[in-house]
């Protein structure tokens, strides 16, 4: 049964469930229905037959009591004595049996009653009969009135007809407006079904349909926009990020092949530790490149969020001096004195070396790093006199794969990824990355808290929620007889 049901549409089974509880919520409305309308007329006839005692009554006090005594038709009256003997009666009433038994007549209060079998006095169906005691306490004589409850039996029995009759007109009729109501509410969702199955045939774009109606139905739908929009944004990333992956590893593939290809055909006296040079760079630039892309998808999958449980307390001036000695062409100026900081040793390091990369790669003639202090705050500052960047592309910058002039060499321009980077792993240290005027050249600050905190979500870098649905070259302005190459480039996202 339970497997019958559950492979019924949604519809139906709403449907099921709702016209079951109905019926028997009218099922137990018509029950009590017929119950307290028994109960009621049962009442009012009790009422009649009372006020009709007291009535004999008040004529027996009175002596004013006649024989027979006149009553409406449908009742009996008697007036019995304490022999049992009959006294009055009324026109239709037994003059010799008294319409209760002795027992019945002794065990019944004053002023209550009892349902008799309604053949004993010649009433069809039941009756009811009260007693009540009038006259004198040494001669009392007890007034019982019987009235026929037949017209009662015959409305509560025509109700219940009534009922088994219009019950089930009424359960259907209920069930066909609920099944047309059930069907309007729950349009939206095969509206919704329907856009699905269409985006999944690639006849649409990838957006449902979202119902007028604020109801639930709507907040669905626009939630799950919101997820559609989300999954294409990071399917457009990831094929972006993988095919400009796939661009920067071919160029030192390509290289190593071709150097392989030509050893092959060179003569015994060829200087072969000068080869196994170029295929070392060209394999260490490629160890590189699969360091840096494995750093920024683990990012991505949420595992560089925390900072890595290798913390320790460096002093940071110390540390920005040890990497840049290893830059002939950078100059660490000293800091004021020790600047200790809690942060991962390693990811540090890292920043400055990229930062110092990327400075003596555009530079001119010289590049100066210092260390200072501001508040709360340290501060990593790395000041090169290139051509600098504009202002415009100084967000964009931190992008991946980017950079401003893609016809200068790759070896001389690396991968891209530098930057961001450099953004990631201050981002998990808590701090900032921003861009700045040199006069000339460009100005690169790092700000680190001197204790981690996590990152806020909307310190977030603008690269991953967006796609990058095509690609335009930008081209930073260089001095005149400088050579391609010397000036910073990048990939421009625009969308279109």
């Amino acid at each position: 049964m339970r497997r019958r049901l559950r492979e019924l549409s949604l519809r139906a089974r709403l449907l099921l469930v709702s016209v079951t509880a109905l019926a028997f919520g009218l099922a137990a409305g018509g029950v009590v229905l017929v119950t307290v309308l028994t109960f009621a007329q049962g009442r009012a006839v009790h009422a009649e037959a009372l006020e009709t005692a007291h009535g004999v009554a008040r004529l027996v006090d009175q002596g004013q009591l006649t024989d027979p005594i006149p009553v409406t038709p449908g009742v009996q009256v008697q007036v019995v004595d304490e022999q049992n003997r009959v006294r009055a009666v009324s026109a239709t009433a037994d003059r010799l049996v008294p319409i209760l038994y002795e027992d019945e007549l002794r065990d019944l209060p004053d002023g209550e009653g009892v349902v008799i079998p309604g053949r004993r006095i010649g009433f069809d169906g039941a009756a009811r009969v009260v007693k009540v005691t009038a006259g004198p306490a040494t001669q009392p004589l007890r007034i019982l009135v019987a009235r026929s409850t037949s017209q009662l039996t015959q409305s509560v029995h025509l109700l219940r007809i009534t009922l088994l009759v219009a019950f089930p007109l009424l359960v259907a009729l209920l069930a066909a407006g609920l099944w047309r109501a059930l069907g309007a509410a729950l349009r939206p969702v095969d509206a919704l079904r329907a856009g699905a199955e269409e985006i999944t045939g690639g006849t649409r774009a990838g957006r449902l349909p979202v119902p007028g109606s604020h109801d639930e139905i709507r907040r669905l739908a626009i939630t799950l926009n919101d997820m559609l929009h989300r999954l294409d944004t990071a399917r457009a990333r990831q094929r972006a990020f993988v095919a400009d992956a796939a661009h920067e590893l071919r160029s030192p593939l390509t290289n190593m092949r071709t150097e392989l290809e030509v050893a092959q055909h060179l003569p015994d006296d060829t200087d072969w530790p000068a080869l196994t040079d170029d295929l070392l760079a060209d394999v260490q630039r490629l160890s590189r490149l699969v360091d840096d892309l494995l750093l920024l998808a683990r990012s991505d999958d949420g595992g560089g969020r925390a900072i890595s449980r290798r913390l320790e307390e460096v002093d940071l001036g110390q540390l920005v001096g040890e990497v840049a000695d290893r830059y002939p062409g950078a100059r660490c100026e000293d800091s004021p004195g020790p600047l200790p900081l809690v942060a991962e040793p390693d990811a540090l390091a890292r920043v400055v070396a990229n930062l110092l990369d990327n400075a003596c790669r555009h530079k001119r003639s010289v590049v100066t790093v210092r260390t200072a202090e501001d508040g709360a705050d340290l501060l990593v500052v790395v000041t090169d006199d290139g051509p600098g960047i504009p202002a415009a592309d100084r967000e964009r910058v931190f992008d991946r794969f980017t950079r401003l002039d893609d016809g200068r060499a790759r070896d001389a321009g690396g991968s891209g990824l530098g930057l961001a980077i450099v953004r990631e792993l201050v981002r998990r240290h808590g701090g900032s990355v921003t861009l700045g005027d040199a006069e000339p050249g460009l100005r690169v600050e790092v700000r680190l808290p001197r204790s981690p905190e996590p990152a806020r979500p909307e310190e977030e870098t603008r690269s991953r929620t967006e796609a990058r649905p095509r690609v335009a070259r930008l081209r930073t302005a260089r001095p005149a007889g400088e050579q391609a190459g010397d000036g910073r480039d990048r990939d421009v996202i625009t969308k279109g």
